[in-house]
């Protein structure tokens, strides 16, 4: 949906949802940081789209509806590009206040990964061929999204990793978990609170350290990603306890060569995965790579033998919250 170019703080009551659109089943799903967030369908006329609502929570002070409202602003400005989550409309004219965010389906790409892995090859169910050509194309929308984050905004996501993409008909990819970029946009700085919320299999070495971080900092969750892919969502480093992986990194330990991954996939990963950071490439850099590559990727269906229980994944992954 196009939207007029936002030119000063007022710009964002163009996205206001219009008297002709109503929200209905609205069914809470998750807790966010600013309150409730629920799935829920947007009709217009006749036609009814699926859409996600995050709401601004009851009993919330000016500061936090005032820092919501630059939430909300900051999706208008900033998720202008095919492969970045997009906000449809928002309300902050009245309470409650909340932000529509598109959705896709099949959805989160995390969880479309692991019911590639749990399918029944023999069940003829509609899950579409995943393959590793399928990750070359995930990828290179992925980077894309991140590069115009980057290129376009000066933004660092903060938190790459299949959690936070979101995958639609034909393997689109957008770019979503936004709530990094937002922090440091508005206070040059991200609060511990928020910091620990990435777990540290995701991390890049100057992370965990707590040194300065870069657009490269991304770049080596970009890789922890395509290990994620390839593998079929299997949790990185599995061997290793969260806090073990450090002091292994320092050893000059790296992920091995999973073994459904081809050996240009696996060199980008292992370049991704480079201790300087002045060493990666850049995301520029790696489209161009993707692209160069992609036709070496195997064609043959990604399956996995191993069964997933989610609880155990948290465990390996690292993830408490």
């Amino acid at each position: 949906m196009v939207r007029p170019p936002l030119s000063s703080q007022d710009a964002v009551c163009l996205w206001e949802i219009p008297g002709d659109c109503t929200l209905e089943g609205l069914e809470f799903w998750q807790s966010g940081y600013y309150g409730p967030i629920c799935r829920a369908f947007l009709r217009s006329e006749a036609i009814s789209t699926p859409v996600v609502v995050k709401t601004l929570r009851d009993g919330s002070n000016q500061g936090e509806a005032r820092e919501f409202v630059e939430w909300v602003r900051f999706h208008a400005t900033v998720c202008k590009h095919d492969n970045v989550v997009r906000m449809l409309f928002c309300q902050r004219l009245r309470l409650p206040m909340y932000m529509v965010l598109e959705t896709c389906s099949p959805g989160n790409l995390l969880h479309f990964l692991w019911a590639i892995r749990n399918r029944d090859s023999e069940s003829g169910d509609s899950l579409q061929h995943f393959s590793e050509k399928s990750v070359f194309l995930i990828a290179k929308q992925v980077a894309t999204g991140l590069d115009y984050l980057l290129s376009e905004h000066r933004l660092m996501h903060g938190d790459v990793a299949a959690r936070n993409i979101l995958i639609g008909p034909g393997l689109s990819a957008r770019v979503s978990g936004l709530g990094l970029a937002f922090s440091s946009r508005q206070k040059d700085t991200v609060t511990k609170q928020q910091a620990e919320k990435v777990p540290l299999k995701w991390q890049a070495p100057e992370r965990i350290l707590k040194l300065p971080t870069t657009d490269r900092s991304d770049v080596w969750s970009f890789g922890i990603l395509l290990y994620e892919m390839i593998t079929l969502g299997s949790a990185p480093f599995p061997e290793l306890e969260p806090r073990a992986v450090l002091p292994q990194l320092q050893k000059h330990y790296r992920m091995k060569r999973p073994e459904s991954c081809g050996v240009p996939l696996y060199d980008l990963m292992k370049y991704c995965w480079m201790w300087n950071f002045k060493d990666r490439p850049a995301f520029s850099a790696i489209i161009k790579l993707l692209e160069s590559y992609t036709y070496l990727a195997g064609t043959k269906a990604l399956q996995s033998t191993d069964g997933l229980d989610t609880f155990e994944y948290r465990k390996k992954a690292g993830i408490f919250s």
